[in-house]
């Protein structure tokens, strides 16, 4: 049995998961301390529409959010600052 198709592509993988396309925007914040902080921004960034991902790195105080289309900025900023830190603009 061949692994290719009728239509004459082949199809040798094994059903990998298909990686989020969207736009990546890194944003600095300050005020992370914990893995609570963490936790608190993933959730609340994670709920607005249009986000598909968010990644906090404490460390770097910095937050990235993954967006369908071009993220809003001043949303994003009031959902932070809402949650008790502070988005001090886009990473450079």
């Amino acid at each position: 049995m061949s692994c290719c198709t009728p239509d004459g592509s082949c199809s040798t993988s094994t059903g990998t998961a298909t990686a989020t396309t969207g736009t990546a925007t890194v944003y600095n914040v300050s005020g992370m301390t914990c893995g609570h902080c963490k936790a608190t921004l993933t959730k609340e960034i994670g709920a607005l529409d249009g986000v598909q991902a968010v990644d906090v790195d404490l460390e770097a105080g910095q937050v990235t959010v993954t967006t369908a289309d071009e993220p809003d900025d001043a949303l994003l900023a009031k959902v932070v600052d809402d949650a008790g830190y502070e988005l001090t603009g886009r990473a450079a």
